[in-house]
């Protein structure tokens, strides 16, 4: 005869009130599954942003490959690392050489794949492009590396997630243009030495704390890019808007640039659809009202917010007077993930200044209280040691 314990109901484990309470909420796993999958999805939503700085779709990036500056004269912003590409790239074309590898690192959208793009081009040389996370295996990058003819560009994106056995290939290729590959298995598995042809890697990452010091010492070129200026940006909307044959005035220009978190690829994306507002509810000229209009409708704020930003500036605010806040404390408030408030959300608004982390959590700056239209704490009210923590 089975014991009673066997044949307790699926809600025995919980406390009697628990068990009461699941009794009298019919379909209650159903909403709970419902609810989650609506967290998920809710979850993509750092993705999918319309100020975010990854693409979010395939047909973005054809978009972008289409506005693509094509030659070092084209490229707008980064004057610093254009003007070392310039004479690195003629001074290997001078000695009929290979560019020696480059690193480019620094926040997404900045046009790391778009240099890269443009050194083969200046180069004269073709481009092999892939990523880290392709590269499963060894094979996988000996098939590439074999294949390249000499001086060409191969370009890997984030290059920080090659594993460790591709990483181990690498090494070899980038400093003799060899490789070293196992021919048969067991006992009469024997290495042999394969010759490249010389080229240049290009590396790209947003993490080049990631790369190993190995990995990154083999990089002759290591440059670092910045994000773009309003004025600089408003350039590359100008231009996008010629090439996409939209009218636009200046100042309209520099109403989508101010909001574009200092990143072409986000620039590009709000001209899209602020050229999609102006077709419909102006007369298609692009001008600082009508780019304030369509920019207000998809909850852009003037110094590039959307809704995500607000809600976990007003959480900091409201909710806990300021702050400080432990970051997990925050990802509860406002329902998101703690990766996702720590890589997708407080970057910007740190680097802004909107924004401080202290050793007793994250704090709301003076320039957030201002921005909210709040008047801002007396220092001398507030807890002892937080504004002389929040400035360091």
């Amino acid at each position: 005869m089975p014991c009673a314990g066997r044949t307790r109901d699926k809600t025995s484990f919980a406390q009697p009130d628990e068990r009461r309470t699941l009794a009298v909420r019919p379909g209650f796993a159903t909403r709970l599954a419902r609810y989650n999958d609506r967290m998920i999805e809710t979850d993509k939503l750092a993705a999918e942003r319309i100020i975010a700085a990854t693409p979010v779709s395939p047909n973005e990036e054809a978009f972008e490959r289409a506005l693509r500056p094509r030659q070092l004269e084209e490229y707008v912003g980064q004057e610093k690392v254009r003007g070392q590409l310039e004479i690195f790239i003629e001074a290997a074309k001078r000695r009929s050489e290979s560019l020696d590898h480059v690193l480019l690192f620094g926040p997404p959208g900045l046009g790391k794949t778009t240099l890269a793009h443009i050194i083969a081009r200046e180069m004269g040389v073709n481009l092999r492009q892939t990523s880290g996370p392709v590269l499963e295996r060894a094979g996988d990058l000996a098939a590439l590396l074999t294949n390249l003819e000499a001086n060409d560009v191969l370009f890997i994106d984030e290059i920080h997630r090659l594993s460790p056995v591709v990483e181990e290939i690498l090494y070899p290729a980038l400093e003799d243009y060899q490789i070293d590959i196992m021919i048969g298995e067991g006992p009469a598995a024997r290495s042999v030495k394969l010759d490249l042809q010389p080229f240049t890697l290009v590396g790209a990452t947003t993490r080049a704390g990631m790369l190993t010091n190995p990995l990154r010492d083999r990089f002759g070129i290591v440059a670092r890019l910045e994000f773009y200026n309003a004025d600089e940006l408003a350039r590359i909307v100008t231009r996008s808007a010629s090439l996409l044959n939209a009218q636009i005035h200046p100042d309209g220009a520099f109403e989508i640039a101010r909001r574009a978190r200092g990143t072409p690829r986000i620039a590009n994306r709000l001209l899209r659809r602020v050229r999609d507002y102006a077709e419909v509810k102006a007369d298609g000229n692009i001008t600082a009202q009508v780019a304030d209009a369509a920019l207000r409708m998809l909850d852009v704020d003037a110094v590039g917010f959307d809704l995500m930003d607000r809600k976990l500036l007003e959480a900091i605010l409201h909710k806990f007077d300021g702050g400080p806040v432990g970051v997990d404390n925050l990802a509860a408030a406002i329902g998101e993930e703690r990766d996702t408030i720590e890589d997708v959300l407080e970057p910007y608004l740190i680097q802004q200044g909107f924004l401080q982390r202290t050793p007793r959590g994250r704090v709301a700056t003076l320039l957030t209280y201002r921005h909210f239209g709040l008047a801002a704490p007396d220092a001398s009210s507030a807890l002892p040691g937080l504004w002389d923590s929040a400035a360091t």
